[in-house]
């Protein structure tokens, strides 16, 4: 794929033939506020490391990036401290079962096998840098905005969404990663994941987000980058991972909320947002623009 050569009468064509997959999935009803999203929203985002950018749909849509902050909470670990020891609260294998599992976790004695899995970034929530949830997502927020020059913010109504319905699964996992003394405070570890899921955005600051990833900077260790990009090309998209892994050979990461962010090494980041998701969870419509990209 070389985002270079991409048309933008092309990339219309293919958002239109994408939206009309998004009828084969279903907006998450779980968290209220999320399941008022429409199903026909597609947005798409096209950052490239050097020339124009590309956007089109509704990207004026805001959204919680959900589980595709998971990526940039591991970064942001790795910034803060050295690799070693990030490495010893979390792996870097792929599950052999749900994102969600408690079962894996207790097969891998309370250690958590990625940090794109609920356990795992958990973990990763618990150590971020601050006080309490409030103080690292603030701390965080502004790493990321200061980081890509853009804008995401907390969004405190899809917050109090979340934690009115609050998933009964990610308790107990916290309860055992606790057991097994890897995190310091359940109720603590929970407030922070759940603060940094639902920060938001729009589909551009997603984008701008990815190139990041994308890209040698002196800002980022390349190391940090790399290792960061492996985990998301084995471990992102949830079960599907390794199928996509082998189809399309990209670093990807996906969020409840119908957010995919896409790694182009060396070239940019695409960012997507259709709401409308498969029984695995992610994006349907914005998997299938992805591919039609990647054939090009």
């Amino acid at each position: 794929m070389k985002l270079t050569d991409i048309n933008i009468n092309n990339v219309s064509v293919w958002v239109k033939q994408a939206q009309t997959q998004a009828e084969k999935g279903k907006v998450i009803q779980r968290i209220p506020l999320l399941s008022q999203a429409n199903p026909d929203w597609f947005a798409v985002y096209i950052c490239l490391s050097s020339g124009p950018t590309l956007s089109l749909g509704n990207d004026d849509c805001i959204f919680p990036l959900m589980s595709v902050i998971k990526p940039f909470s591991f970064l942001y670990l790795l910034e803060s401290f050295n690799s070693d020891k990030v490495l010893n609260w979390v792996g870097v294998e792929p599950s052999l079962m749900a994102f969600n599992s408690l079962e894996q976790l207790i097969a891998d004695h309370g250690h958590p096998r990625n940090p794109m899995i609920n356990s795992g970034a958990i973990i990763i929530a618990d150590k971020l840098p601050g006080r309490d949830g409030s103080d690292r997502t603030q701390l965080f927020c502004e790493w990321l905005n200061k980081l890509a020059d853009i804008q995401l913010f907390l969004d405190i109504k899809m917050l109090n969404s979340v934690r009115a319905n609050r998933s009964p699964v990610n308790l107990a996992i916290a309860e055992y990663l606790y057991q097994a003394g890897n995190i310091e405070n359940i109720d603590s570890a929970i407030d922070t994941y759940e603060q940094i899921c639902c920060i938001s955005g729009t589909v551009a600051d997603l984008g701008k987000l990815g190139q990041i990833l994308a890209c040698e900077s002196n800002i980022i260790n390349s190391q940090n980058r790399q290792l960061v990009n492996s985990v998301m090309l084995t471990c992102g998209l949830y079960e599907a991972s390794p199928q996509y892994a082998v189809k399309i050979g990209l670093p990807m990461k996906s969020g409840i909320s119908g957010a995919l962010i896409t790694i182009v090494p060396n070239q940019g980041a695409i960012a997507c947002y259709s709401p409308a998701l498969d029984n695995i969870g992610n994006s349907v419509a914005g998997l299938a623009f992805i591919e039609t990209l990647s054939l090009t």
